[in-house]
């Protein structure tokens, strides 16, 4: 009988541990994580404030480097990416949905405009169309040409997950993204989040 190779993880870390210094002080901010996350799996990360869940998450997603240990995500061993090649692996492995509206959207530009944002280094000529099919895929193309001061807390927030997903990431990853959101808005943002792992094939932790 003829043996196959198990599909390999989206992430997989082995005693990852993240540790703050500055001149005076040194914090332990993650010691010893070990988990593995299938491709198109849905994942939540559940803990109290502090437990190290957005450290873990920035880690994932590039914008900060582990101490110690091991994180391969994509079949990318993070530990050994330059600079340069790090910048390449946000831009094309990963999006991210932020709790803090401020962080997801640039308050001057339109909804069509700040979608549009991470394909600004992309050639061709359809990142006007893509980002008003993501647009209507959250259902607000009809606020396209709105800024972040004429959109609701829940508006904001569905226009994050376009943002998020412009690139056509591999891996989506959301730091609380209903935390300033009330409940109604909450259900419509995750559920917004697991159709775009269908729709997709997306990894997501939340």
């Amino acid at each position: 009988m003829e043996a196959y190779e198990a599909t390999p993880p989206m992430v997989e870390c082995e005693n990852l541990v993240k540790i703050y210094k500055t001149k005076d002080i040194e914090v332990l901010a993650l010691q010893g994580l070990e988990v593995r996350i299938d491709k198109g799996e849905l994942m939540a990360i559940i803990g109290n404030s502090g437990s190290g869940k957005s450290t873990f998450l920035n880690m994932i997603g590039g914008l900060d480097r582990p101490s110690a240990g091991h994180l391969i995500v994509d079949g990318k061993n993070l530990f050994k990416l330059s600079d340069r090649e790090l910048v390449d692996y946000k831009r094309r492995t990963v999006g991210f949905v932020w709790q803090n509206n401020a962080r997801n959207l640039v308050p001057y530009l339109t909804a069509w405009q700040n979608v549009q944002m991470p394909m600004l280094f992309d050639k061709g000529a359809k990142k006007k169309q893509r980002a008003l099919e993501l647009l209507e895929m959250v259902g607000l193309a009809h606020k396209k040409n709105s800024r972040l001061a004429q959109l609701s807390g829940g508006e904001q927030q569905r226009i994050a997950v376009a943002i998020a997903l412009s690139n056509r990431p591999k891996l989506l990853l959301a730091d609380e993204p209903t935390g300033n959101l009330d409940h109604q808005n909450g259900l419509e943002v995750m559920s917004l989040l697991k159709r775009s792992v269908e729709e997709f094939c997306l990894t997501l932790i939340v």
